[in-house]
């Protein structure tokens, strides 16, 4: 018997059906089948189009140990600031309660009238200044509709980012001018209290300098004086009196041990001898890493760039030298104007009015547009 070809399409046609009714039936739970469709989707998402480099597939991957780091610094946030005034009011303590009737009883009187003067000033910029860093505002962008140049759109915020913009993860918005996020102000540094944040790291640092270098004496004589105090808990109570010693009643009966004199020190003396090498070693080490970061901070402001803008403008260095061409900062005024514009200094009398002494003075511009020098090359003579 011959089968014609329009049987055999029927059969196909049958067979074809069947296949797809158990492959039906056999399907995935649609729970499951959302998670495959989801993943499919993260791997396609890697190579979408040609822009996609090695910094996007890093970011893919470790975008939830970024996140799990973004979500505990904006909780702990608190904790550092609570700390930093901890510390600091400890250090205060010390001072006004060991280390100034050392001074009142010591010092000649013109060195008691500098150490508080210049003590109680550089408190003032210090407190002045994380107060004014941790509460100011850095600056947003707006989100309205304007007619504002934006250099990009944040894939975050899905918001136009003007130039020197960039998204922080803890505080989840977009930061005009933004140099980091900073866990012990509990706030992103931008461009309305980056001369806040640098001046408080100035004046801290001269200010654990100066505990440190005043009163290493002081710190030296303690540990001397704790060791001593070590040796005289380390003799022996007594020195055992036996055989004939009980006789001839050298000690009252009961007793079989010369007792040794009172200890030489109170406790009073060897806690201020702990707190004086308490303040030295906190002050030191604090002097040291603070020190470091404020001097970073300073060759930055010095080339007009800031933590974030050091990183794009080294990559297009490398990017236009691979070209044969070299990349200028845009945003570099030379040396003098880069700090004139930074610290909001005008004429001459506000290197001490806005330097020298606390000034809540806005700095220039909006943070929006950096197109244009917001002050004369020649304000102040080199």
């Amino acid at each position: 018997m011959r089968c014609s070809p329009g049987s055999m399409l029927n059969l196909l046609r049958s067979g074809r059906i069947r296949f797809c009714s158990r492959r039906g039936k056999s399907r995935l739970p649609l729970w499951l089948r959302k998670i495959w469709a989801y993943m499919r989707l993260l791997v396609q998402s890697l190579c979408f189009n040609t822009l996609t480099d090695s910094d996007v597939v890093f970011d893919s991957i470790f975008e939830p140990v970024f996140w799990t780091v973004d979500y505990v610094t904006r909780w702990f946030g608190l904790v550092f600031v609570c700390l930093v005034v901890i510390l600091t009011s400890s250090i205060l303590v010390i001072a006004y309660i060991v280390l100034l009737p050392l001074i009142l009883n010591t010092y000649s009187p013109a060195w008691i009238a500098w150490h508080i003067c210049y003590g109680h000033w550089n408190l003032i910029m210090i407190a002045f200044h994380y107060y004014k860093a941790a509460k100011t505002s850095p600056g947003y962008p707006p989100t309205e509709k304007n007619d504002r140049p934006f250099v990009s759109v944040c894939k975050k915020c899905i918001m136009p980012k003007p130039a020197r913009t960039h998204h922080c993860g803890i505080c989840n918005r977009c930061i005009l001018k933004m140099d980091h996020h900073c866990p012990w102000l509990n706030n992103c540094i931008g461009h309305f209290n980056h001369r806040y944040f640098f001046s408080f790291c100035l004046f801290m640092t001269l200010g654990c300098v100066y505990c440190s270098i005043s009163g290493r004496n002081l710190f030296l004589d303690a540990y001397n004086a704790l060791e001593r105090f070590k040796h005289l808990d380390l003799e022996k109570p007594g020195i055992p009196v036996t055989g004939m010693g009980l006789l001839i009643g050298l000690l009252p009966s009961g007793q079989t041990n010369f007792h040794t004199p009172a200890p030489s020190y109170t406790f009073k003396e060897r806690m201020i001898h702990k707190s004086i090498i308490y303040m030295w070693v906190l002050t030191s080490t604090v002097g040291v890493a603070l020190g470091a970061l404020t001097v970073w901070h300073a060759v930055l402001i010095s080339r007009g760039e800031t933590s974030i803008d050091r990183h794009i403008n080294k990559k297009e260095m490398q990017r236009l030298a691979a070209w044969g061409k070299v990349y200028r900062n845009p945003f570099n005024y030379g040396k003098l104007n880069n700090w004139k514009v930074f610290l909001g200094v005008e004429k001459r009398s506000h290197w001490v009015t806005r330097v020298l002494l606390p000034s809540g003075h806005p700095p220039y511009g909006d943070g929006l547009t950096w197109d244009i020098f917001p002050v004369r090359k020649d304000l102040i003579p080199v």
